[in-house]
């Protein structure tokens, strides 16, 4: 049977459940069965799907309540899903307490980053200002926007045997502080860390891009979503 993985979605205010088919499409690429995780407020139903699920993906979206790392809300902060951070830090919790695998993308690197202690650039642009081009328009969220150095020594050297990797990017925020427990893969050329990993549990990788809009295009990302279902298999026969 293959491995079955809950994908944590947008949750709108209205509770409204919405998630790009990318991941889908390259969680069934990579040999897994995704299924999506609903917003719900029945305990009962959240630990049977934490139970069914053989991993997890936390995905993109709307900025975190930057509360939550100990910063009042900025004006450059955008839109902040409050259900949806109630939502994804409970669910990341439970998550975490299984020691089963977690693919954070995009947001979810940001959710993974808060839950371990650290913090964010609530805007890069002016907090951060570089030449390096991490947001471009919707339409090109599938385009090449940027190389990342991989640092040595790391899960995602060791996965793709090179040093550098080709991005999209569509973020205005990014990790700050690192937190507790967590070491980098890899940066932009403006030194902005583009994934990080725990050192201290099983499989628990996070990607500031969008490895699921590249996995046609591009192999290297593709693995990204091959090595964690094989952690997913590998988690499962253990």
């Amino acid at each position: 049977m293959k491995p079955i993985i809950a994908i944590l979605a947008e949750v709108t205010q209205e509770k409204v459940t919405k998630l790009n088919p990318a991941y889908v499409k390259a969680i069934e690429g990579a040999g897994g069965v995704p299924i999506i995780f609903p917003y719900t407020e029945s305990a009962e139903a959240i630990d049977s799907l934490i139970a069914l699920a053989d991993g997890f993906v936390f995905s993109g979206g709307a900025d975190i309540e930057p509360a939550r790392y100990g910063e009042e809300t900025k004006p450059t902060c955008e839109e902040i899903q409050y259900i949806r951070d109630e939502f994804d830090f409970k669910i990341l919790k439970l998550a975490l307490a299984t020691d089963k695998p977690i693919l954070a993308i995009c947001r979810g690197a940001q959710l993974v980053n808060v839950e371990f202690g650290g913090t964010l650039y609530q805007d890069l642009p002016t907090e951060r200002p570089s030449g390096t081009a991490h947001r471009v328009g919707v339409e090109q969220k599938a385009a090449i926007s940027h190389p990342v150095q991989i640092v040595q020594d790391s899960p995602l050297r060791t996965l793709l045997g090179k040093d550098t990797i080709i991005t999209n990017s569509f973020h205005h925020q990014a990790i700050k502080t690192l937190g507790k427990g967590l070491a980098v893969m890899a940066t932009a050329e403006d030194g902005v860390i583009e994934a990080v990993y725990s050192t201290e549990r099983g499989y628990l990788q996070a990607y500031q891009w969008h490895p699921e809009r590249l996995v046609d295009a591009c192999e290297d990302n593709r693995k990204i979503f091959e090595g964690f279902i094989e952690a997913v298999k590998k988690q499962r026969k253990s």
